[in-house]
Parts: C-alpha cells; structure tokens; sequence
C-alpha cells in the first residue's frame, strides 16, 4: 500500500518507518527537507506538499507538533481537505484538540474520505523500538480498515470510541503524567530538604506502592471506580499524613502548592463526616463540580 506520511519529526520519523519496514510504499513530506533524510536513505519518496501527498496516496497521515500545525496542513490553501480523493484514509498521529479534529472528520466526511484520530503514546524511544500504544477515535469501520496500519507501527491498539477520542484520551493522559511529576518533585524537594538521600526517596518511590502502580491497578478500581467507599484505607488517615507531609514541608521551607490542595480537598471531605469512609471518596469532590460520576462496573 502506498502510504503518504506529513511530518516526520522525533516520533513521525520513527513511526513512518516502522511502515516502510512493514513493506508499504513510503511518500513523506515535512516543513524541513532535512528531517525526511533517514526515511528517503531508506527508500522513502519526497513529495514537495500536502497536495501532492493527497493526490499520490489512498491513506495519507500526520504526525505534527499539535492543532495549528494540523490545522494548516488539513485546511490551509492546497491541504489535505481540499485535496483528498473520495474513498482515502486520514490517520491523525498528532496530540490534537478534539474540536478541530472532528471539525475535519465532518469536511473530509462529506468528500467520502475517512478519518481516524490515532495519537500514540510511548515517545520518541517507543515509536523507535514499536512499543506505543494507539489510541484510535472514529466510527468502527473506519477504525477496521485503520488497524492494520496502526499495528505495524504500535504494539499495542487501543479503539476508544467516535471521532476525536483517542486525543482525548491522550491529552487526559498526559496531563495526569505532568501532574504527577509536580507532585513527585514537589515531594522529592521536600524530603531531600528534611534530610533524606536523594537517591534513597527516589527508590522508595520505585519501590512502594506508587512504583507498582497500585493506586492505578488495584486500588481506585476496587473504590473510587466502582463508587465502592468502605474503608481500605481510611480518609482520616489520609488526611493526617498529608497533614504531616504539609508540616514537614513548613518545617523546611519548601512549597507544596498541589499537596496543599490535596489537603483542602480532604479538609471539606472530612467536614462532610466521611473521616470513616474510604480515602478515594474525596475524589467524588470533583465529580460533584464536574457534574460527572466516572464508574466501572466490570473491572
């Protein structure tokens, strides 16, 4: 199959190669020449435009930094909307806003052209080695006729519903990833400040529960998830160790703006006299503002 792929940077490169390795007919183009060079070594074509990738290949996709960048190649003057034949496949790899994605489902829609939102997760060294997860939005027939493509380049395929899905399942992911970094260094910061080996902490943390994901695996889903509040552990011990943590961190000097937060989360939690409860039950806090419950029966 031949295959146009725009935007073949740290992870675009990778995964377009991954085609080519998989036997499919490579056309690449990008802002820079000089990115395509390690694919076009390989045997890859160049094409000078998105037009001219739209006009050669039956499944054209893109792997670009985010939204604007996406948005000039698929809608500005000779893009992919514009130029896409009827019966074509678009396989958006970027990390994109769920708006303009379905913005462009319903264009290319109307042409005949289907669209899947794939953005994958792993990195530059997983798009390098195949080890990515996938995670695809678009109606299912589309998603069949995607999935091959996808698993030449992931090891691991993930359809999450309609269109413009799998970015929301990226961005959310993500966002928790960048969160959790703050905490940890805001938390790593605070006990090296207290007198603990920075070395020593960091291995705790590789160690316990967090670094076994336990939290993720096994805990939220047997509470939080399922709306399942008998306490595992207790809210009121929660509170009082981030109570400590907090201590600890004006005993030293060191902020804690996310963990100060945590605590007034549970500070409210506590004054509802759900001390007994289990310590997710707090979390239902932000469902209530969000007017969503995020349950899972089957799990």
């Amino acid at each position: 199959m031949k295959i146009g792929f725009i935007g073949v940077g740290n992870i675009g490169a990778p995964i377009a190669g991954q085609l080519f390795k998989a036997g499919h007919e490579l056309v690449v183009n990008d802002l820079r020449r000089e990115a395509a060079a390690g694919l076009l070594a390989m045997g890859a074509g160049w094409a000078d435009s998105p037009a001219e990738i739209a006009a050669g290949c039956e499944i054209v996709a893109t792997c670009l930094p985010g939204p604007r960048e996406m948005e000039a190649v698929c809608l500005g003057v000779g893009g992919l909307v514009e130029h896409l034949k009827p019966g074509a496949l678009y396989i958006d790899h970027t990390t994109n806003a769920p708006a303009l994605v379905r913005r462009v489902q319903a264009l290319l829609a109307a042409k005949g052209v289907a669209m899947v939102d794939a953005p994958v997760s792993g990195g530059m060294e997983g798009a390098q080695t195949r080890d990515l997860l996938a995670m695809a939005g678009g109606a299912p027939k589309d998603f069949a006729r995607a999935k091959p493509f996808l698993d030449a380049i992931a090891k691991r395929v993930m359809y999450t519903g309609g269109i413009g899905t799998g970015s929301i399942a990226k961005i959310m992911h993500n966002s928790a990833t960048f969160t959790l970094d703050l905490v940890m260094a805001e938390c790593w910061t605070t006990g090296v400040k207290a007198g603990i080996d920075p070395a020593t902490i960091y291995k705790v943390f590789t160690e316990a529960a967090l670094g076994n994901q336990m939290n993720l695996k096994v805990r939220l889903p047997a509470t939080y998830l399922k709306g399942n509040f008998a306490p595992r552990f207790s809210l009121a011990l929660a509170h009082k160790d981030l109570g400590l943590a907090l201590d600890l961190a004006r005993e030293t000097g060191t902020p804690m703006r996310l963990n100060a937060l945590a605590k007034a989360e549970m500070d409210e939690a506590m004054a509802r006299g759900w001390s007994d409860r289990d310590a997710s039950i707090y979390l239902t806090l932000q469902e209530e503002r969000a007017g969503v419950e995020v349950r899972i029966d089957d799990l």
